[in-house]
């Protein structure tokens, strides 16, 4: 390439190069944005500047590890979660826009008093730390079994300001001895035998412990709905992501577990089972 290339010049070999490589052209650009915090608008005014050295060298740099299939945010080190950004590393899920959707259920539906939530599973902490970005009067927990998780969730809280409680543990066992408002959680819900049309990036980029569960993806279910009734509130709720294909199966656990309960399947943008909701009545 030239040394006085444009932005434009650069991306359309860094596009056509992700391309070859199997991987999508758009995430050039999403790359460089990513590097630069521009905007849209930022991107297309410079498109026909003159690309600064240091800057194609780290393009060039980022677009060849995505070709090998790190993830965008992995290479960038964040993903953005509810207008917050979240750090991101191998430890941790990619926070991602289905879940965004259950937290945004919640917080339109929560009274305004303040409530005791319990996030479990919590990963980056992007649901604990942005219910607590959102509704500050709460008091918010997140568990979560993996220590080196539970670092990028506190530094995320400490870069975010949310003074939200981690504990370490397997599912509810930190808290036996206390009852929340609200159970909010993301478990590990696919199935081994899902691998097969899983993306290879996930597969091979993020933790397998938060990805995968036992019993076709059901066996986290099982647990929740043996432990939750003992620590949720007489009038509390549940907000559960589940696979799209394991709608009926996870209202059947649960609506067992809760006989009294209003347990509902609500689909997400898509059209795809993606909450299950429990109701004390």
């Amino acid at each position: 390439m030239k040394i006085d290339e444009t932005y434009r010049e650069v991306l359309k070999w860094a596009s056509s190069f992700l391309e070859d490589a199997g991987q999508e052209a758009t995430a050039a650009e999403f790359l460089l944005r990513g590097r630069l915090n521009w905007s849209k608008t930022d991107f297309i005014l410079h498109l026909e500047n003159q690309i600064p050295v240091e800057i194609k060298r780290q393009l060039i740099e980022d677009v060849k590890q995505h070709s090998k299939g790190i993830p965008i945010q992995h290479i960038l080190g964040y993903e953005w979660f509810y207008d917050y950004c979240f750090k991101v590393t191998k430890d941790t899920l990619i926070p991602r826009p289905e879940t965004e959707e259950i937290v945004d259920k919640f917080l339109k539906h929560a009274p305004s008093r303040s409530l005791t939530v319990l996030d479990i599973g919590t990963g980056t902490g992007a649901i604990a730390i942005t219910i607590k970005k959102e509704r500050p009067q709460d008091e918010v927990t997140g568990i979560d079994l993996s220590n080196a998780a539970l670092t990028v969730s506190k530094e995320n809280a400490a870069h975010l300001q949310a003074d939200v409680r981690f504990l370490a543990g397997d599912l509810t066992a930190p808290v036996k001895a206390e009852q929340f408002d609200v159970v909010i959680s993301n478990p590990p819900y696919i199935g081994e035998n899902e691998k097969i049309d899983m993306d290879e990036s996930v597969l091979n980029y993020e933790p397998q412990m938060a990805l995968f569960a036992e019993n076709n993806g059901l066996a986290i279910y099982q647990r929740l709905a043996e432990e939750i009734p003992a620590i949720l509130k007489p009038d509390g709720q549940i907000f559960l992501e589940i696979g799209f294909r394991q709608g009926e199966a996870v209202k059947g656990i649960f609506q067992a577990a809760f006989p009294n309960a209003k347990v509902e399947v609500e689909k997400d943008m898509s059209g795809h089972d993606r909450l299950i909701t429990v109701k004390q009545i």
